[in-house]
C-alpha cells in the first residue's frame, strides 16, 4: 500500500493516524475540538510527541470536554503542570482554557464550530492535486485571523493549516497515496 511520503518509516501510531485521520472530513463538534486543542499542544513540537501523549492528554483534559476544559482554575493548571503524560507548558495550557470558552461562543454564534469552520471552504473539501505543498494558505490565514481577533491563542495560520488538514478540510494526501480522493 503507497502512503504519502513523509510518513513513510514512522511508527504504527503515526500510519494509523495517517491512514485513518489525516485528510477525513470531520464534521463533529468534540472531535474537531479535540484535534483542535491537539494542534494548539503541537505548536513548536513534532506531531508524533502530540500523537503519543493524546490519551494522557485525553485523561487529564476530561475527554477534551470544552464544557469542563472553560472552567479550570489554578489549582487545576497547576495539577496538570505535575502531570508528566502530558505537554507541560503553562502557556499552552491557559490557552487550551482559554481556547475552550473561545470554542464555545463560536458554537453559540453559529449554531455548531462545525458550520463556522466548513464556511471557510463553503462546505468543499480542498484536494491537493499538484503535490505542491505548503504550511499556509489563504484559507489557513484567514481562519486564523478570525479566530485570533475571536480571542484564541496558540492559533497562527501553520498551526490552523495543519488543523484543517488533520481535520480534512484540505487534503493534501500525496498524489500517489492510497488516501488520496482520486484514488
Amino acid at each position: 500500500m503507497k502512503r504519502c511520503t513523509w510518513v513513510e518509516g514512522q511508527p504504527e501510531i503515526y500510519l494509523n493516524y495517517h491512514d485513518n485521520e489525516w485528510g477525513v472530513p470531520v464534521y463533529d463538534d468534540h472531535k474537531l475540538y479535540e484535534m483542535l486543542f491537539l494542534e494548539c499542544f503541537q505548536a513548536g513540537l513534532s506531531w508524533l510527541t502530540v500523537l503519543k501523549k493524546r490519551e494522557n492528554f485525553r485523561s487529564a483534559f476530561d475527554q477534551f470536554d470544552p464544557t469542563k476544559i472553560q472552567h479550570y482554575n489554578e489549582t487545576k493548571v497547576e495539577e496538570l503542570l505535575q502531570d508528566p503524560g502530558i505537554i507541560r507548558s503553562r502557556s499552552k495550557i491557559n490557552a487550551a482554557i482559554n481556547n475552550a470558552a473561545k470554542f464555545i461562543e463560536i458554537q453559540q454564534e453559529h449554531g455548531s464550530f462545525s458550520k463556522y469552520l466548513w464556511g471557510f471552504s463553503d462546505g468543499t473539501v480542498i484536494v491537493n492535486k499538484d503535490d505542491q505543498f505548503t504550511t499556509t494558505t489563504d484559507l489557513s490565514d484567514a481562519l486564523s485571523k478570525d479566530l485570533k481577533k475571536r480571542g484564541m491563542k496558540y492559533v497562527g495560520s501553520v498551526t490552523i493549516y495543519a488543523y484543517l488538514q488533520g481535520g480534512g478540510v484540505v487534503n493534501d494526501h500525496e498524489l500517489g497515496c492510497f488516501r488520496h480522493p482520486d484514488k
